[in-house]
């Protein structure tokens, strides 16, 4: 099934809204996982802020490295949100990351 014009406007609106200042590599892989078949039911806002954590988490973090290393997923999680918060903060992002935030 196809991402709909509506809903890609939809997503493109939160992610300048969410994350101004953030470079283009970064925002057009967000934009492809906010609008992945997992995450099309949710609200664009919703879906942004999910896929805006995963692959900060996943690119930007030592999240992997700490699982690697035999961390939990929680621990792991746990590790790596000031390192996810610092990147949200250098690209001037409306919301930061809670210790406790379930965003998944």
């Amino acid at each position: 099934m196809r991402v709909s014009t509506a809903r890609q406007r939809a997503v493109n609106k939160a992610l300048t809204a969410l994350l101004p200042q953030a470079p283009y590599s970064d925002t057009e892989k967000i934009r492809a996982l906010a609008n992945d078949r997992k995450l099309r039911s949710l609200p664009p806002s919703v879906a942004v802020w999910i896929a805006t954590v995963t692959h900060l988490r996943h690119e930007h973090s030592d999240y992997d490295q700490l699982l690697a290393e035999g961390y939990d997923r929680d621990a792991a999680r746990f590790f790596v949100v000031d390192q996810i918060n610092d990147v949200l903060t250098r690209w001037r992002a409306t919301r930061l990351l809670e210790p406790d935030d379930d965003e998944e």
